[in-house]
């Protein structure tokens, strides 16, 4: 899958926190406006505050997924278009994942690939190359949090206390530019030395849209700064209304024999 095992390293913290408060000095006291949506100078605390209530609150989320990864010294940049489904349950939760369209340079064109994170058992489908790996990549009965920083498909700060946010990371704002998505607040985190997640990122940046308090920007770089992942969110549905459906989190059968089928049993 392309979010999981992406290798990463520490990289430099790129302005210290204090720097960062010092600009928006006002922001550790802004308090939230009358609507209930995040305050444009909110400080880094009540940023975190704020996602750590949304995570703890989200039952499921279902949005429209854009992927863009290549080598940012070389601009060569891929990207990936589709749907995203979120569902917490008893085993931690599930997401489906389904892009449809890739643009490499000036070429675009069809191509499926899907996955499926379901309990223990993940499932990656390209549909061009009739091949299927299913993977059980938990031990039975295992959990996974998959909006905990570090074990689920995308690094999200959200469901979090900010004190264990700030133990694994220096926390940073970063000033708004014209490039931002509408109305967010961008946050810059860098993996602490030591631990795990600085052998997988160098950075990660997130961008909160203040009126659902919810990252709809990820952007993360490897430790080699050879590899940039960034995943962009729209038409996010939190708590649809009328609830997502087990069909959204079905793959289709596969009655073409052509297909290579494989299965990997847990290794531990």
């Amino acid at each position: 899958m392309p979010f999981f095992g992406k290798s990463t390293a520490l990289m430099s913290l790129v302005t210290a926190i204090a720097l960062c408060l010092s600009d928006r000095t006002s922001s550790a006291a802004a308090p939230e406006p009358p609507d209930g949506a995040l305050s444009a100078n909110a400080s880094i605390d009540q940023t975190l505050d704020s996602l750590d209530q949304t995570g703890k609150n989200l039952k499921e989320f279902d949005a429209k997924v854009k992927l863009t990864e290549g080598d940012p010294n070389l601009s060569d940049y891929a990207t990936r278009t589709g749907s995203i489904w979120y569902q917490k349950n008893d085993s931690g939760g599930r997401i489906h994942v389904l892009f449809d369209k890739r643009v490499t340079g000036r070429i675009a064109e069809n191509n499926r690939i899907e996955y499926l994170l379901d309990g223990e058992w993940l499932t990656d489908r390209d549909y061009d190359r009739k091949i299927e790996v299913k993977r059980q990549i938990l031990k039975p009965g295992e959990k996974m949090n998959l909006l905990k920083l570090g074990e689920g498909p995308f690094p999200l700060p959200i469901g979090q206390d900010k004190q264990e946010v700030h133990k694994e990371f220096d926390v940073t704002l970063v000033k708004p530019d014209k490039d931002d998505p509408v109305d967010t607040v961008h946050v810059l985190l860098t993996p602490r030395p030591e631990t795990r997640l600085a052998r997988r990122f160098s950075t990660i940046d997130v961008w909160v849209d203040r009126k659902i308090k919810f990252p709809v920007r990820i952007d993360t770089v490897d430790p080699n700064g050879t590899m940039e992942h960034k995943t962009d969110l729209s038409g996010v549905h939190l708590n649809p209304t009328s609830g997502l459906k087990d069909a959204q989190f079905k793959l289709p059968e596969i009655e073409d024999k052509s297909w290579d089928l494989h299965t990997e049993k847990f290794k531990g």
